[in-house]
């Protein structure tokens, strides 16, 4: 079976979130199962040198864009087996940042028409074309619309995965005409058509064959007001076509056994010591007061609202002067939680940590050395943060929601059961009652403490599973 893969990220290319992640590890995993899966990308100018050098170019053509022609160049490279695309246009991808610029619907309009007209100058029909987010959703539609009458393209099928329903890619109706060269036919209510716009995501959503998201609470919550982001009615519409398949996390990468970033590799038969040991490395390199025994709580995360930073930034004092415990805050983000955790380092010395960064390093080694991960974010669609926590038997704290409902397991005191320890009600007694519920469990019962480290060592996040699921949901497709 042939699968194209489309993203505008991939790491270790480019990667600004879990999107990245997916694009990497999924297709990986799909082709050590047997897919011929290739990943197509664009091709912005910040690729590391060292992939830089390994490119080759395919070929290079124009598409028409509106009132104009613009170039697109196909250069690739294969990385852990998979073959790799890249559309080059450096007008379009030779910019600061991946996204936010004035030009965003235009730039990946251009990416979109790339991709499809590619597929018969490299020679690869697939039998799936699998697109991720709003900037690849209207693939879908103008495979339905624009190039209907390619007959090479007439038995591809359409899957689309939304990462995060919050971005949807909204553009003025003379989008249409101006990006895309096509006619109006697709400007209505089971169209693009959205509150007098031209809606990307809605579009993919009402053109592909299957909706995917990346948890099954995920696929739930957003066709409620609460969570769908004005699109809920389109999904509970098309709920016929839609799933949540939860997201894994790359096992190689994310191995306390091998991770080369932190001091004491360990598994879990020695995962107590080596957090000790790797505990106080970390403190001793950002600052906080070296002590094995003292309950270290990590955070890794964009420092935002969505992450639900302001429960912490609202119950950081009242915790750090209740309890013995320390805190480190590795991000970046608003201005006010920076600020906030700033404030916080400045007050409580050696006790309290603001790392305002993004240091990949770093993150793992508070994977590997904190007790508790927290992790309250308001609304989550799958998480891996909580995932990668566990991987390193560092036991998460999260709220009930999307991804993170699917992959915490909470602990029952009374069983012994679970993986880490959750908060239903979105708000900051509450999550800090479950932080001090969490520090009772470390402080008095050690072998309780223990026995769910285990557990949560124990449990499954790789991709094996998620990508067989892919894999019939593609087969169902193709028979």
């Amino acid at each position: 079976m042939k699968v194209l893969f489309v993203a505008a990220e991939g790491a270790p290319f480019f990667k600004t979130g879990g999107l990245g992640d997916v694009a990497y590890a999924l297709p990986k995993e799909l082709r050590k199962q047997g897919i011929d899966i290739r990943v197509v990308l664009p091709y912005y100018t910040q690729m590391p040198q060292k992939f830089e050098e390994q490119l080759t170019d395919v070929t290079s053509f124009r598409v028409e864009l509106g009132y104009k022609t613009a170039y697109v160049g196909i250069k690739t490279l294969v990385l852990d087996n998979v073959q790799y695309y890249f559309v080059d246009n450096l007008a379009y991808f030779d910019r600061d940042q991946l996204y936010g610029q004035g030009d965003d619907g235009e730039r990946f309009g251009f990416f979109d028409i790339a991709v499809i007209e590619m597929m018969e100058k490299i020679d690869f029909i697939p039998d799936i074309i699998h697109v991720n987010d709003w900037q690849a959703a209207m693939i879908p539609a103008l495979l339905v619309d624009r190039y209907h009458w390619v007959e090479a393209y007439k038995n591809i099928r359409k899957v689309l995965t939304i990462h995060n329903i919050r971005f949807q890619g909204w553009q003025s109706p003379d989008s249409l005409n101006h990006i895309f060269k096509t006619t109006m036919s697709l400007y209505h209510e089971n169209g693009v058509e959205k509150e007098g716009q031209v809606n990307y995501l809605k579009g993919g959503i009402n053109f592909s064959d299957r909706v995917t998201t990346v948890s099954p609470n995920y696929a739930r919550e957003i066709q409620t007001p609460a969570f769908g982001e004005k699109l809920d009615g389109e999904l509970r519409y098309n709920n016929w076509k839609l799933s949540g398949i939860i997201n894994g996390i790359d096992y190689d990468q994310n191995n306390p056994a091998t991770d080369p970033a932190i001091t004491a590799n360990y598994d879990a038969s020695n995962v107590i010591e080596a957090k000790k040991a790797n505990k106080m490395a970390l403190q001793e390199r950002i600052g906080l007061k070296v002590d094995p025994d003292v309950a270290l709580l990590g955070v890794v995360t964009r420092l935002t609202d969505q992450k639900g930073m302001q429960l912490l930034q609202e119950k950081a004092e009242e915790l750090l002067n209740s309890r013995n415990v320390q805190v480190v805050v590795l991000g970046t983000g608003e201005a006010q939680f920076e600020n906030s955790f700033r404030y916080f380092e400045w007050k409580y010395g050696g006790q309290f940590c603001a790392y305002i960064d993004f240091d990949v390093e770093l993150a793992q080694q508070i994977y590997a050395s904190a007790d508790l991960f927290l992790m309250p974010s308001a609304f989550e669609p799958c998480g891996l943060s909580q995932m990668i926590s566990m991987r390193y038997g560092t036991l998460p704290i999260v709220h009930e929601t999307g991804g993170l409902s699917d992959t915490v397991q909470p602990y029952n005191q009374y069983t012994g059961e679970g993986n880490g320890f959750s908060f239903n009600i979105f708000n900051g007694d509450t999550f800090l009652q479950t932080i001090h519920y969490a520090l009772d469990v470390y402080e008095q019962n050690p072998d309780a403490w223990y026995q769910l480290i285990q557990q949560a060592m124990a449990t499954d996040f790789s991709w094996t599973e998620p990508a067989k699921e892919y894999i019939a949901l593609y087969e169902g497709l193709v028979h």
